[in-house]
């Protein structure tokens, strides 16, 4: 059976055309601090076309669909300090590529996979230093044709070719991100029950104690990596959205924002939920709380295949707007109805963020935001905001197998007019979301999401 990384090289080769090159490394070691290195994490589109883990490496895939792979040689010495090398020899049978060389000889061979091919294909600004290497070959190429070389004479961005492709996931990709949806919820709950406990009992409890807990829970539940760096924010740090886990205590009354979940085999998932630290809602909390999840609600309806992308924003946004209208985050009598709420954008003090983003083996994923087929129909707006003229082309156009996060939030900041009651208050409940035919998938669900289940989860 073929591999789906043999299968991705194989369409993107059809998509090359016969005189087109693809060179697609992976990512460099990064040092974290003297000779300690970072925990490496493969390139994504490198990792998408061969499935290969190891650092040190190039493919390059021709248009008449044959792949070669540059890595690491075996070296005995080394693997007894850095672990077991594939190997240029083992490569073509355990990959499935049609020839492998050792990564040294890569200035070499390239000139020669270049030869006869018109056009270069190659991610455009995402390796450092690529372009300049590229210039190299394509140099030591042009030094030979007056001995019948025929070089390159135009340069690609192959992002443009892989971004389509990775965007829609593939049943196996969907498996991944379905378990690794349950291994972070799993995680959250943890987190949650650990903190309304250590409260009863007394404790001292920290951002960092949660933050421990999930690591501990995506380790054990075999994730290689967190997605991301895990935000744990204890009261008024809910209100920094890019915050992240730190020392800060977290106190009887206050509500946390958890946004952390695990990587898996390389795919991301992506979950947020906010709960009171002591498993019980206050008024004003809870309040805030069943407008974000009413807004959320709305977001989950509007998204299906055939709906555009940013129809679950506009869905969120109403209830939004509308919702802080009846609480009293905003005074009608200043900003006026809600259709001028959202023209103005004045719910943008409590809401700043869009509702959802791609998400696949990266958190934030790649691919367009706008309809490939509808570049063309453009019109203009003046931000109400900034006063910025915006062009506006259509938005992008859901199909099944697309996975998306839907996360709505409020964030209260204390100023004038705002109501003291819910100073200080930041909520945001994000899941992830695989476009079906009908609907849509919330493959992050294992944790509860609802207000009463939360309260109820947390006492037990």
């Amino acid at each position: 059976m073929t591999s789906p990384y043999a299968q991705r090289r194989a369409l993107l080769a059809t998509q090359l055309g016969n005189d087109g090159v693809a060179i697609i490394p992976t990512a460099p070691e990064q040092v974290r601090n003297r000779d300690a290195d970072f925990l490496y994490r493969h390139d994504s589109y490198f990792y998408y076309l061969t499935g290969f883990k190891e650092p040190n490496a190039t493919l390059v895939i021709t248009g008449d669909g044959k792949s070669t792979l540059f890595c690491a040689p075996k070296d005995a010495e080394r693997e007894i300090w850095d672990g077991y090398r594939l190997g240029p020899e083992a490569a073509p049978a355990a990959l499935g590529v049609d020839t492998a060389f050792s990564i040294t000889e890569l200035d070499t061979q390239a000139p020669r996979l270049l030869d006869c091919h018109k056009v270069v294909w190659y991610p455009f600004a995402t390796h450092k230093g690529l372009e300049t290497r590229v210039d190299g070959w394509l140099g030591s190429l042009r030094a030979r044709v007056r001995f019948g070389a025929l070089c390159p004479d135009q340069q690609r961005d192959l992002c443009s070719i892989l971004d389509e492709m990775r965007l829609i996931k593939d049943l196996g990709e969907q498996a991944i991100m379905r378990r690794a949806g349950q291994i972070s919820a799993g995680a959250h709950i943890r987190a949650m029950q650990l903190c309304a406990r250590m409260l009863r009992e007394g404790q001292d409890v920290r951002e960092y104690h949660l933050d421990a807990e999930l690591l501990h829970e995506f380790r054990r539940l075999g994730s290689q990596h967190p997605a991301y760096g895990s935000i744990v924010a204890a009261g008024a740090n809910a209100c920094v959205l890019h915050y992240r886990a730190d020392d800060a205590p977290i106190r009887d009354g206050e509500l946390v924002l958890i946004d952390a979940a695990c990587e898996l085999d390389g795919y991301a998932s992506d979950i947020t939920r906010t709960f009171p630290a002591n498993g019980k809602f206050t008024g004003p909390q809870r309040t805030l709380y069943d407008l974000v999840l009413a807004s959320q609600e709305a977001a989950v309806t509007a998204t299906r295949a055939g709906a555009r992308f940013t129809d679950p924003h506009d869905a969120s946004v109403k209830v939004l707007a509308q919702g802080m209208l009846d609480v009293g985050l905003l005074d009608g009598n200043k900003v006026g109805s809600v259709d001028d709420v959202i023209e103005k954008r004045a719910y943008f003090q409590f809401y700043m963020h869009r509702t959802g983003h791609w998400l696949g083996m990266d958190v934030h994923d790649c691919g367009g935001y706008l309809e490939p087929s509808e570049l063309g129909q453009t019109s203009e707006r003046k931000d109400a905001l900034t006063g910025e003229v915006i062009i506006n082309r259509p938005a992008r156009v859901l199909h099944p197998g697309m996975v998306l996060t839907i996360e709505p939030g409020i964030y209260v900041r204390p100023a004038a007019g705002v109501p003291e009651q819910f100073h200080n208050i930041g909520i945001r409940i994000e899941d992830d979301a695989i476009v079906t035919a009908t609907g849509c998938e919330l493959v992050s669900r294992g944790v509860p999401v609802k207000a009463d289940e939360i309260e109820a989860l947390m006492r037990a």
